[in-house]
This record gives C-alpha cells, sequence and structure tokens, in this order.
C-alpha cells in the first residue's frame, strides 16, 4: 500500500428539496384547500477517524464527495425524503484544514471521533405550511435551501509514541528493525526511507509504537531533500530518539544540523523530551568510542547512550529510557488535566 498524507479534497452538503403547490381537490369532498407537503433536508457531509487506516491514499483516486439532494415535497401533504450523508473515513490522526491550509477545522486523534463538515441544506415548506385564516388558498411554496461546498485539506500525523531522528543512513530503519516487527528498507545509501515507517516495540512486557521518518539534511526547512514534511509525524510523539551517525567524521555537527532543523520548522517540537545516541559502535574501537560519544555530550549538553542497531548493543537500555520518558510525559499530561479541570460541588 502506497503512502500518502496529504490530500485535497473537494465536498459539498446536499441541497434540500423544494416545497410543492398543491391543491386537495376530490368530488364530494367537502373542505379541500391547500395540501402540498415540505421537502426532504439535504445530505451532511462528515468526516470519521476509523481503524485499519494508516494512510491517506483512498483519496488520491477519489476527490469529490457530495452528499444527496433532499426530494421535493408532494401533494396529500407528503413530505420529500432526506438526502442520504456521506462520510468521509480517514485513520486517526487526521488533522482537517480549510482551503488556506492553515486553518484547523479538527483533529481527529482517536478512532470513533466524527466531526460535521457541511451540513445539508433544509428543505423548503409546501403551501400548507402558509394557510392562515385570511390566505386559505395559498400559492407559494420555499425552495430548498443550498447545500455548502467547500474545499479542505487532509493532513495525516502518525499517532506514535516516540520519533526517530537523524540525518540519511543514521541508522533509524535498522534499529526499528532490530527493536520491532516493522521491516523497512535498509540500504548503504542516502534517503532509503521515503516514506514514515510504524513499528511496535516492547521492553519489560511493555508496547509502544516508534515512528521512523525519512532523514533530514542541513537546509530542509528550505525544502532541500526531503525537506521537513515528514516532521508532523513526530509532532504527536511523547519522546524523540535523536540517532547520530557514529561512523561520521564530525558527530558534533550532525547533532547541531537537525538541531537547526527542528528549532526552524517550528512548534513545540524542538522543546520535546529528547534522547541522545551514538548510533553504529560496533564499527568504532574504544578509543573512537570515548572520542566521539565525550563531543556528542559536550554538544548536546546532556546524556549520550551508546547503540548499535545491527550488534543489539545498548538497545534495551534504549528502549527503556524512551518507556520511562513516555511514562513521565503521561504523568504531566495527566497532571495538566486535573489543573484545568472545573471544580464540581
Amino acid at each position: 500500500m502506497k503512502f500518502l498524507d496529504l490530500a485535497k479534497v473537494y465536498i459539498r452538503s446536499g441541497s434540500g428539496g423544494g416545497g410543492c403547490v398543491s391543491f386537495r381537490r376530490e368530488k364530494f369532498v367537502e373542505h379541500g384547500g391547500p395540501d402540498g407537503g415540505d421537502g426532504g433536508c439535504g445530505g451532511d457531509v462528515w468526516a470519521e477517524a476509523v481503524d485499519g487506516l494508516n494512510t491517506l491514499i483512498d483519496f488520491r483516486y477519489q476527490q469529490h464527495f457530495f452528499a444527496k439532494n433532499g426530494v421535493p415535497g408532494m401533494g396529500r401533504q407528503r413530505s420529500g425524503a432526506d438526502g442520504d450523508d456521506i462520510v468521509l473515513r480517514v485513520p486517526a490522526g487526521t488533522e482537517i484544514l480549510d482551503e488556506d491550509e492553515e486553518t484547523v477545522i479538527a483533529d481527529l486523534t482517536e478512532v470513533g471521533q466524527k466531526v460535521l463538515l457541511a451540513k445539508g441544506g433544509n428543505g423548503g415548506w409546501g403551501n400548507l405550511r402558509f394557510k392562515t385564516a385570511t390566505n386559505q388558498a395559498p400559492r407559494r411554496a420555499n425552495p430548498g435551501q443550498e447545500g455548502v461546498e467547500r474545499t479542505i485539506w487532509l493532513r495525516l500525523k502518525l499517532i506514535a509514541d516516540v520519533g526517530l531522528l537523524g540525518l540519511p543512513n543514521a541508522g533509524k530503519s535498522t534499529f526499528l528493525a532490530a527493536t520491532s516487527n516493522a521491516r523497512p528498507k535498509i540500504a548503504d545509501y542516502p534517503f532509503t526511507t521515503l516514506h514514515p515507517n510504524l513499528g511496535v516495540v516492547g521492553v519489560d512486557n511493555v508496547e509502544f509504537v516508534i515512528a521512523d521518518i525519512p532523514g533530514l539534511i542541513e537546509g530542509a526547512h528550505e525544502g532541500r531533500g526531503l525537506g521537513d514534511m515528514f516532521l508532523g509525524h513526530v509532532e504527536r510523539c511523547a519522546v524523540l530518539l535523536h540517532l547520530v551517525d557514529g561512523t561520521s567524521e564530525d558527530v558534533a555537527a550532525d547533532y547541531d544540523v537537525i538541531i537547526g532543523e527542528l528549532e526552524a520548522y517550528g512548534g513545540e517540537l524542538a522543546d520535546k523530551p529528547r534522547i541522545t545516541a551514538l548510533n553504529k559502535i560496533d564499527a568504532l574501537s574504544d578509543e573512537e568510542i570515548a572520542e566521539k560519544s565525550a563531543a556528542l555530550r559536550e554538544a548536546s549538553g546532556g546524556d549520550v547512550m551508546l547503540i548499535s542497531g545491527v550488534a543489539r548493543t545498548g538497545v534495551t537500555e534504549a528502549l527503556r529510557a524512551l518507556r520511562a520518558q513516555i511514562d513521565a510525559g503521561r504523568l504531566r499530561m495527566r497532571a495538566g488535566l486535573e489543573e484545568v479541570a472545573p471544580w464540581r460541588p
């Protein structure tokens, strides 16, 4: 299945059916009069987060979604049927944006969440509604209300607990393959990963989700390489694992490139909890490990983990550290919710 995380969609709700102008005329029936029914309401357009989807590829093959119009009213006081609604089925984590690609209409983060995107038009009144004591034979009816037509954007941000960051060939896909059942493409050339990958990892009988995104290069925020178009997929993560290639000549410079891109991207991404790890230590001597870990520790201003995805050295310790950060983040979120919770007697 191909991966697609941005789609442009055209939607239109149904128009209401028109009211009916009708009179009851039957032989030997003493009381006639107006009997035109109302038109039916137009269908609505909804978006719903459903289980089993992790891409917006369906919206590449269908971009137009039009709800049904309401049926016009009929004589004998018969109202028209309402138009059928239409539902856009999207994966959890989908943001719905207005046509300007900036205004957020809704953010569907959980399966089952549903939002109304376009309300159907009301049906028009039939002439029975206009009957009064002074106007017993009205010859007017309302037309149905027009539906709403708009253009929206769907942007998917994968829901994961941990996000992997690093330059191309930093070993992110190898780490994901070593810790989960995911099978991302692994090769010895840059930009092997062309779209995000998810993997479920387990440590100490606890599971969490890791997201691997394509590598960043200097100037990605200006569109160089694959750009920062995939950084949105790690915005929802509780913690970031920054992998630095231990075989690089200047690990401190590699670290600074990624941090600079995070800061240029903006938002809260640069302030997220982050664990820095020197990867590929299986290819280094003890002297090189000591030298490069010290340089990386000085550049990051914190502790540095030593790991190797190929040899699985330090992988379990890294997963435990990530799990601790995830738990701490959830506690902070829970405490924040408790602080703003309204008082109840």
